[in-house]
């Protein structure tokens, strides 16, 4: 005789036996709580460690730090600084140098507020500042999606620690120019102001590009919300250059770049070539590392959801084998053994599923709240569910199938 289940003689039967579902369930849902919101963060912290910083083929570019002996005045150290230009440039290899206060994802440089009225008492923005007398969007092949490159009229030679003089130009992001003039989306001959007050420096936009990051790499906008001024800087004792060299040949000419500049020097220098492939992995390096961590928590949750439905299962049939064996004994099949044990399985499993969605949204409404976090997608509460539906089938299967398999004599014997 063929036996056919019903979900509601299933349920009832849950009912005379609560503890062990309900423990099952409350598993399930927190597991997936957790597990929705892991996975999301480690999506987030993948694409931030993943996100383009504007340079073109980095594996090319690397940033030459140099201690320089501030010796003689002004000219002597512009002087000083184009030698040094000349002599990486001079180097086989070295497609493009130039001198640079800052480099992206470093973590290494400098940050000013700015506002597009001198009269606002607070800023609009804070702008990364990259501060070079050489085109930063030739060495770094960054993408001008507007105006142009800096001339050769627009560069000037300062030292900060003795002139109150300013560029007049310069080159944008274009996160930059979407805080600066939300709305808009020309940016070329604006003009927006480094400070706030009379003294504040006014500027004007000569060309915006698509994508640089700040030196600090910050997540969101303002990890992107950067500035090029045409300048060189004299009376800085920390310094470096930003080279790029041809393909494959990145670390030869990072040595023989270090090799050159001591070489040159008359006295002992202090010269580091970093390449922006380190860069990217120490800014990163926690963010990665909070993935893993995360992956590893929730592998960890996925095992132990899994053995709570094992054992729950494999109890259940041990307690059920005269059952079994009763039911096998009027005919019903493997089949129907095994679906019984599923479906059992399925409901614990979907009740589950349920407050754990009402758990995953609560948890990601702290998470938005507190850490300013992005709400959780829809996507992630829509696959959640078919992720434990499926986990609770492969840990019920062997259980179910041991108990689909119990002989109806050995099953009731005694009975």
């Amino acid at each position: 005789m063929k036996i056919l289940f019903e979900l509601r003689p299933i349920f009832s039967a849950l009912l005379r036996n609560k503890l062990g579902p309900v423990l099952v369930a409350m598993q399930v849902a927190l597991s997936l709580a957790i597990l929705v919101n892991a996975i999301y963060i480690v999506n987030l912290r993948l694409e931030v460690a993943a996100r383009p910083s504007g340079v073109a083929d980095e594996l090319e570019v690397f940033r030459v730090n140099i201690r320089n002996q501030i010796l003689g005045g002004h000219e002597d150290q512009v002087a000083l600084q184009k030698r040094e230009t000349d002599t990486i440039r001079a180097v086989p290899g070295v497609v493009s140098v130039a001198r640079t206060s800052s480099f992206p994802v470093s973590r290494s440089g400098s940050n000013t507020s700015v506002a597009v009225d001198r009269k606002q008492e607070v800023p609009t923005a804070v702008t990364g500042m990259y501060v070079s007398a050489d085109s930063l969007v030739k060495t770094w092949k960054l993408r001008l999606i507007e105006g142009k490159d800096f001339q050769a009229d627009d560069f000037v030679d300062l030292n900060p620690n003795i002139s109150k003089e300013f560029v007049k130009k310069v080159i944008i992001s274009k996160a930059l120019g979407e805080k600066l003039f939300p709305g808009q989306t020309s940016f070329v001959g604006k003009e927006y102001f480094f400070g706030t007050g009379s003294d504040a420096n006014g500027v004007t936009i000569v060309g915006v590009v698509e994508t640089l990051q700040t030196s600090g790499a910050q997540p969101g906008q303002r990890g992107e919300m950067t500035t090029l001024l045409p300048a060189r800087l004299s009376g800085q004792i920390w310094d470096g250059y930003a080279v790029r060299a041809e393909a494959g040949q990145r670390d030869r000419v990072m040595k023989e770049v270090e090799e050159a500049l001591r070489k040159a020097s008359a006295t002992p220098v202090y010269v580091k070539a970093t390449s922006m492939e380190k860069f990217r992995d120490d800014r990163y390096r926690s963010e990665k590392g909070l993935a893993w961590m995360l992956l590893a928590v929730s592998a960890l949750l996925v095992v132990v959801t899994a053995s709570g439905i094992v054992g729950m299962s494999t109890l259940w049939v041990a307690q059920r084998r005269k059952q079994i064996g009763i039911r096998r004994a009027l005919g019903a099949r493997r089949i129907d053994v095994l679906a019984y044990f599923i479906a059992e399985n399925w409901l614990i499993t979907t009740s589950g599923i349920v407050f754990g969605i009402a758990l995953a949204l609560g948890l990601n409404y702290v998470l938005v709240s507190q850490f300013e976090l992005p709400k959780l997608p829809f996507s992630y509460l829509l696959l959640s569910p078919i992720v434990f539906w499926i986990l609770g089938v492969l840990a019920v299967y062997a259980p179910a199938w041991r108990a689909a398999s119990i002989s109806p004599a050995t099953a009731t014997r005694g009975v």
